[in-house]
């Protein structure tokens, strides 16, 4: 009974939410009863819509979440008390030994992940500036269809103004966006430094994008706290953008971060995951998602380019965390990572095994986060890094990007190095070994940005505190 109250109470302040919507108010009391209602409306559609309508992602994702998390806590218990310490001793000098034969290693990957190379050609978009351009000339050129899956569309004056450009072009082509409900509903509520005084906020941007207006919304519902994390854009079912940016000021103007343009026959791929992911979020959810995997996949990519890989983390298959494991534990040469949350305690204790192998391992974290827990969790990672004789290296502000190169083979999309994306939420990264692409990343990306950023060759401070939050993130995130 107390629990139908409050859903009710909850469920009246998203309608109220709703009629603020049409218009927008910056006013932070209206902007808090609409992110409350929204976060009500969450709650019900997650514990009263989604088992009946997705009865088996809903009862995969309690069981996958349940594995994990216990077996996750108990394989900490084991390195942190066990195999870590075992490690203890000098730590050799860089070998410059030849790379991993990387034909060897992707054979390796179709065994340990399960996955099969497509096809198709990468071009790297790095920062807001480069990217959104050519995201909006895409868009601009679209003659068919714009599908977009974000974690967050955000409702700062940039993403309204993307907004309105997809309501514009919704007249003439198919539009959709499907949104993660909780990691909206957060974002939304927080505004980033760089705001323009005097923005209106649309309390919901779901009933913004799809007011008068022919742009279909659908938002991803929570099971358990669980998140789709991926991000990709596709148009034409031709041309795909795919990395860790959301909608918003953050990483237009204020964030450093990368998305890959694709192309080729791995988008007809890429095509397939979001028209299965918006199946399933529709109102016949698991129903909708057999019927859309029995159709299977279709072609309308061009074709021609390199082996790419799709590796994703998924109920059950954590493809990119065994991917990348089997990466550190085969690289012979050097290991770059670029990444803004750094947490998961199996991944550091591989990349100190491999240094202890003689391998050249070097670590990119941003020096200003935009997560308390996970600023904490970073700073425990830095002195087990140089403990380790890892370098490490701090942007100046904030990188978002997760980007990662062993050898000759690089891995980049949306994936965190912590609990969240490497086991529990969906996730969506490529990889590939082609040297042209591996060579342009590194290029493009680490080597300006190691450049400019500032190395960290003593240990960094650390209360008690900030192993309490460590911890919280080891199990929470």
């Amino acid at each position: 009974m107390v629990t139908l109250r409050i859903t009710a109470t909850l469920l009246a302040l998203a309608c109220f939410a709703g009629g603020c919507a049409a218009t927008g108010d910056r006013s932070p009391l209206t902007r808090k009863a609409a992110g409350l209602g929204q976060a009500g409306w969450l709650y019900a559609r997650s514990v009263y819509e989604n088992p009946i309508n997705r009865p088996v992602s809903h009862v995969a994702s309690l069981g996958s979440l349940t594995v994990k998390s216990t077996g996750g806590a108990l394989r900490r218990v084991s390195l942190n008390a066990f195999e870590m310490p075992a490690l203890d001793g000098p730590v050799p000098a860089v070998s410059r030994k030849a790379p991993m034969d990387t034909a060897a290693f992707e054979a390796l990957l179709d065994r340990t992940t399960g996955t099969r190379l497509d096809s198709g050609r990468i071009r790297f978009l790095v920062d807001g500036q480069e990217y959104f351009a050519r995201l909006m000339e895409a868009i601009e050129q679209a003659h068919e269809t714009i599908d977009i899956r974000t974690y967050i569309f955000d409702n700062d004056d940039f993403a309204v103004a993307m907004a309105d450009e997809l309501r514009e072009r919704a007249k003439d082509v198919r539009v959709r966006v499907m949104i993660d409900s909780l990691g909206n509903v957060l974002a939304t509520q927080a505004d980033p430094e760089s705001l323009p005084d005097g923005h209106d906020h649309p309390l919901s941007m779901k009933r913004y994008l799809e007011r008068q207006s022919d742009v279909n919304v659908r938002q991803v519902t929570n099971p358990w706290l669980t998140s789709d994390h991926t991000k990709t854009t596709i148009i034409d079912r031709k041309i795909a953008f795919v990395g860790g940016m959301n909608i918003g000021r953050e990483y237009r103007y204020d964030w450093h971060d990368m998305m890959m343009e694709v192309t080729g026959p791995v988008v007809d791929r890429l095509q397939f995951e979001s028209e299965k992911a918006w199946s399933r979020s529709g109102p016949l959810g698991d129903f909708a998602n057999v019927w859309r995997f029995v159709q299977g996949k279709q072609e309308h990519a061009d074709r021609g380019g390199y082996p790419l890989r799709v590796l994703q983390t998924r109920n059950f298959n954590s493809q990119i965390h065994r991917a990348q494991i089997a990466a550190i534990q085969n690289a012979r040469s050097h290991i770059y990572i670029q990444n803004p949350y750094f947490s998961d305690d199996r991944t550091l204790y591989e990349l100190a095994r491999a240094r202890r192998r003689g391998v050249d391992v070097r670590v990119i974290i941003p020096a200003r986060g935009n997560h308390g827990p996970l600023n904490a969790s970073n700073k425990v990672t830095i002195n087990t890094l140089l403990e380790h004789g890892i370098r490490v290296y701090e942007y100046p502000g904030m990188s978002h990007i997760k980007a990662a190169v062993y050898d000759g083979w690089m891995c980049v999309g949306s994936a965190n190095f912590d609990k969240l994306s490497l086991k529990v939420n969906k996730e969506l990264n490529l990889a590939t070994s082609d040297p042209a692409t591996v060579d342009a990343l590194l290029s493009k990306v680490f080597v300006p940005d190691i450049l400019i950023s500032r190395e960290i060759t003593r240990p960094v401070p650390v209360s008690g505190a900030t192993y309490w939050a460590e911890i919280m993130v080891d199990e929470l995130m």
